[in-house]
């Protein structure tokens, strides 16, 4: 038996899909097809590709996630080969991003519309996860690229910074700190404050208190940003975030209000992330493009972007 593009496609969709009923589903074939596929090229390789989990999908194994990365260069000359006679550029082919769940509403809609405008033959699905997930997802090569802070991102990830945040004090509007231009966060610690008890999240923040000798004694903690927003707006207390959507109010209407902290902190980096074997994509190149441009023109949360030359290794 030789490799052929099948057994290459129905494991990428695999690989993309975690799972072989969902990938069988984006291929229009059944099941037993793909699962067949995977088994005769894992009997050819000679080695494992996929652990099969029962009920939770599929993850690559070493080996595997190796053997992904080379299926996504043959794929991708493959592409390239089959569009050789084309009058124009055009870029088409599926892609799997991730991004943060909290950044994902206020950042995606636009970025995916202005993309679409440019590359209408690429294919994007997304995927909303914690911090938590997205690094398992990029660690285990099920993601191309992810939109997220820069929090907990696995090694072997080459992030591309697409702006800076300033970490900002959130407030009911009629809160006596509202009154202030700044506020500092020992101030802040003599209120109840509230923590969204995201992988990553809450602890980055007590450090950031922690750091200049606070500790807050009172603390609430609630998983989603948006339900931070309203606990804050409801007076149940006061928060540190980073992501400011249009509009400071919260999702029941009442109004919030938000001031710059006084004290020195580091900014933080929202970036782009994908697998280092993944960063010459074209799929992945186009995203990046278009991320930047859109970051660099839109300064929703007060942030400062950053050049097209910006990144991390």
């Amino acid at each position: 038996m030789k490799i052929s593009l099948r057994h290459i496609r129905c494991a990428l969709a695999v690989t993309r899909h975690g799972n072989i009923t969902q990938a069988a589903e984006h291929l229009n074939v059944s099941q037993p097809a793909v699962s067949a596929a995977l088994n005769e090229l894992e009997e050819h390789l000679g080695q494992v590709l996929f652990v099969r989990q029962r009920g939770q999908g599929v993850t690559l194994t070493p080996f595997g996630r190796q053997a992904m990365d080379k299926a996504l260069h043959v794929m991708a000359s493959v592409h390239e080969f089959e569009h050789l006679a084309d009058s124009g550029n055009t870029l088409s082919g599926d892609l799997m991003l991730g991004c943060f769940e909290d950044l994902a509403p206020y950042c995606l809609p636009q970025l995916l519309r202005g993309l679409k405008e440019r590359h209408p033959a690429m294919a994007v699905t997304i995927r909303e996860y914690g911090f938590d997930q997205i690094s398992k997802q990029l660690g285990n090569g099920t993601l191309d690229a992810a939109l997220s802070y820069d929090l907990g991102l696995p090694e072997g990830i080459q992030s591309t910074v697409l702006c800076e945040l300033a970490a900002y004090a959130l407030l009911p509007a009629e809160h006596p700190l509202a009154r202030h231009s700044k506020v500092s966060l020992r101030q802040l610690c003599d209120h109840p404050l509230v923590l969204t008890e995201q992988a990553y999240s809450s602890q980055h923040f007590l450090d950031l208190f922690r750091f200049h000798g606070l500790q807050p004694r009172n603390l609430s903690k609630t998983y989603s940003f948006e339900l931070q927003r309203g606990l804050v707006a409801n007076g149940f207390g006061v928060a540190v975030a980073y992501t400011r959507p249009f509009g400071d109010h919260s999702y029941d209407g009442q109004p919030l209000a938000i001031r710059p902290i006084a004290d020195p902190l580091p900014l933080q980096r929202i970036v782009l992330a994908q697998p280092r074997a993944r960063c010459d994509s074209p799929l992945v190149n186009a995203l990046r493009e278009q991320a930047l441009q859109w970051f660099g023109e839109n300064p929703v949360f007060g942030w400062r972007a950053k050049g097209p030359d910006a990144s991390l290794s």
